[in-house]
């Protein structure tokens, strides 16, 4: 499986986190400063270098896509997402460490990427089972995941520890192969519209 991928939409593409990623990085986390949420973890100019370290390592492991988000009109670093959690043999994976710039929160930004990893994950990757977690109390991102027409599968209690040391309860949804061709189509629906 090819880990050097770019996806394409548009307006915005997914292109390779690279290991001299730090200033893009930092300067789509700048807007916002997301570093403060207490509910997910984007990298801050202290956390970054290892950021990205992480990623890579997953990469060379192969469990690991990840990608920094860019506006294609600007050529603009917007956030950052990533396949992980890959498993060849089950044919599954997860999306996730998705985080966008403050701006370009609830625009056309979040809905593009998740259609075009999920159009990759299902259609190129073949893959039967799509999941995503998310902080019990970030509710701005379950909103989106159920947006998306994800099914809530449960809460996964203490899940991990978060960098201020509080427990995290995870809720952990997915979309599953049969479903991917009726949510594609609510996805392209609803990124024509926001085009009109």
């Amino acid at each position: 499986m090819t880990t050097e991928v770019t996806l394409t939409g548009q307006k915005i593409r997914l292109r390779p986190m690279q290991d001299n990623d730090a200033a893009a990085l930092l300067a789509a986390a700048s807007d916002g400063e997301l570093w403060n949420l207490k509910v997910t973890a984007v990298p801050s100019p202290e956390t970054v270098s290892q950021y990205i370290h992480i990623a890579l390592k997953g990469k060379e492991a192969g469990t690991v896509i990840p990608f920094v988000i860019e506006d294609i009109a600007s050529g603009k670093p917007i956030g950052s997402t990533r396949f992980w959690k890959m498993d060849n043999k089950n044919r599954k994976l997860e999306i996730g460490h998705t985080w966008l710039s403050a701006s370009w929160q609830r625009t056309h930004a979040n809905t593009e990427a998740k259609y075009l990893l999920l159009g990759h994950a299902f259609e190129v990757l073949n893959c039967v089972r799509v999941q995503f977690t998310t902080d019990e109390l970030n509710e701005k991102s379950r909103n989106a995941i159920l947006r998306l027409g994800a099914q809530q599968e449960g809460i996964v209690r203490h899940e991990r520890i978060m960098p201020d040391g509080r427990k995290r309860n995870s809720v952990r949804f997915s979309i599953i192969d049969d479903e991917w061709p009726q949510i594609r189509s609510n996805l392209q629906q609803r990124l024509h519209d926001s085009s009109m």
